[in-house]
């Protein structure tokens, strides 16, 4: 990855921020009687598996791509690393419920806003268990929304197989990043998509297959 492409994402991201607009969200999701309390979501806990994926940035037409790999470390913690395609580290950070550690960074992406960004992202795409509030449904899914600070996670499961299919991550006024996960098998995304709706944002991973 070049220096001029890593300082282009920032400058956009930095843009992003500042040039987002604010759009209400309409729900029309049915209500439901809550028939659990508690979700596990299993495609990224197995502490035994190396979840490496291809990954490819769009950011306003602009786009980089490298290799994303997280490694869950104990029970609260997941290690992620992101390298270019040819192996050089760019990011390395341990992330949990609660804590955000950078092992390392190159100075590039070295930004607050860059990092709150994707500690947000991440911290809901590995995250193991969601405490469940309420519990609604439309035609196509049921949705479980749990409470998460000041914002909600609404958890769409489809109801001709039962998995987890998309997260969405709202505020009070607007949805702000969802979350799709095309399924391998009950346990394993093997691809996901990570888009922004108030900044031209997405991130999408495809696991990548050594020979």
């Amino acid at each position: 990855m070049q220096k001029s492409t890593i300082q282009f994402l920032l400058i956009n991201c930095f843009l992003a921020i500042f040039l987002v607009s604010c759009g209400s969200v309409t729900k029309n999701y049915t209500p439901k009687k809550l028939d659990k309390t508690k979700i596990e979501v299993p495609y990224f806990s197995d502490p035994n598996a190396d979840y490496v994926y291809k990954t490819n940035i769009t950011v306003y037409g602009h786009e980089l791509s490298g290799i994303f790999i997280a490694k869950k470390v104990n029970d609260t913690t997941h290690r992620v690393v992101f390298t270019t395609e040819f192996g050089n580290k760019l990011l390395d950070f341990e992330i949990a419920e609660k804590t955000f550690k950078v092992n390392s960074i190159v100075s590039e992406l070295d930004r607050k806003i860059l990092i709150n960004t994707l500690t947000e992202d991440f911290r809901i795409l590995l995250k193991k268990d969601f405490l469940i509030q309420e519990e609604f449904e439309n035609v196509d899914f049921n949705i479980y929304k749990s409470a998460d600070g000041a914002r909600d996670n609404y958890l769409f499961f489809s109801k001709k197989d039962q998995k987890l299919e998309k997260v969405v991550r709202s505020s009070k006024t607007k949805d702000k990043i969802t979350i799709t996960f095309t399924l391998e098998n009950d346990n394993f995304a093997k691809k996901v998509v990570i888009l922004h709706q108030n900044i031209k944002l997405k991130i999408e991973l495809n696991y990548f297959k050594s020979e």
